[in-house]
């Protein structure tokens, strides 16, 4: 099954016209995420925060599913204000760690491309946080 996946910048009661938008860039700041899912969101906050796999797995369950099936997730506050302060010697660091792992190197994701695709969630949060709101996850499952 292919999944869309949109990372985006809302207020923190938004989550369920997220969830109901069939195009959330259009209404909201964001950018494509696709390739990202509960397991490696839950992988980078692992990363990032030192959190146990299975801690971060039982942060990132959907605040909302919609009747199409679309989930929303939030992004969790502790690994929002390690993106808000995550600096570019440290996206690398990151990227190197997070592409040793069997779910991204699986993917055939390595560092460059993890750093490609943490810098703009990571400018995403700085934008979130000026503008007091939060990250939320749009995952579309693409009928077959």
């Amino acid at each position: 099954m292919e999944f869309l996946t949109v990372v985006i910048a809302a207020e923190d009661d938004e989550y369920v016209a997220v969830g109901e938008s069939t195009n959330p860039l259009a209404e909201w700041s964001g950018f494509e995420a696709n390739g990202i899912d509960t397991m490696r969101l839950a992988i980078l906050h692992s990363v990032l925060t030192g959190d146990s796999l299975q801690s971060a797995l039982d942060t990132y369950e959907p605040i909302y599913v919609a009747e199409n099936e679309t989930s929303v997730l939030r992004i969790a506050d502790e690994l929002f204000d390690k993106l808000v302060d995550l600096e570019d010697d440290a996206l690398v660091s990151v990227s190197e760690e997070l592409a040793a792992t069997e779910e991204f190197e699986s993917a055939g994701w390595d560092a460059e491309e993890l750093i490609a695709r943490l810098a703009p969630l990571a400018e995403l949060a700085r934008l979130a946080e000026s503008q007091a709101q939060i990250l939320l996850v749009w995952i579309y499952a693409v009928p077959e």
